[in-house]
């Protein structure tokens, strides 16, 4: 994804973009958020810290795979459990979202190369900042039909990753 504007906008691009990588922050803030502060901070921490260790991994170790199966699954499943309003433990949901982190960061990181460094950081910061802002929002819903409308938004996102499944199934076959 190129800007024009350099490596560190084009890391924010990618991941306001990259439909994948967009669905899969904003699902886990909503799953975060919706389980309460300890639960969105512990994932506040897991997410970015997730994303550089998987985008290292992918810069040091690239591969052609983009894995949009799995990276679909990650977004389709956070949708799921947040239309579902289940009740996860805290580090249940910090470790899904850190499982997470890890793949999308490891095909951020894989897709860039070697000289991609700054770009993974932006992409980092850009996952951070949105994952913060929308979790902290999400915490802070009290009113019945603000969970309702969350758990709708959640369905929403679980009925994208299902479309998308479609599309790569037919698409694969």
């Amino acid at each position: 994804m190129e800007t024009g504007f350099g490596a560190f906008y084009d890391g924010i691009a990618h991941v306001v973009l990259t439909p994948a990588d967009l669905l899969v922050v904003v699902a886990l803030a909503l799953l975060a958020g919706q389980r309460g502060t300890q639960a969105a901070r512990w994932s506040l921490f897991a997410l970015p810290a997730a994303w550089l260790a998987g985008g290292v991994v992918g810069m040091l170790f690239p591969s052609n795979l983009t894995l949009p199966v799995l990276t679909t699954l990650t977004f389709g499943l956070a949708g799921t459990l947040v239309a579902l309003n289940t009740s996860l433990k805290v580090a249940a949901v910090a470790l899904f979202t850190g499982m997470a982190g890890l793949l999308h960061g490891y095909v951020n990181g894989a897709s860039l190369g070697g000289s991609g460094t700054l770009a993974l950081a932006a992409a980092v910061t850009a996952a951070c900042c949105l994952f913060a802002i929308l979790a902290a929002q999400i915490t802070t819903i009290q009113a019945a039909w603000g969970r309702i409308a969350l758990r709708a938004v959640g369905s929403w996102v679980a009925a994208a990753g299902l479309l998308m499944l479609g599309w790569l199934a037919r698409a694969g076959g």
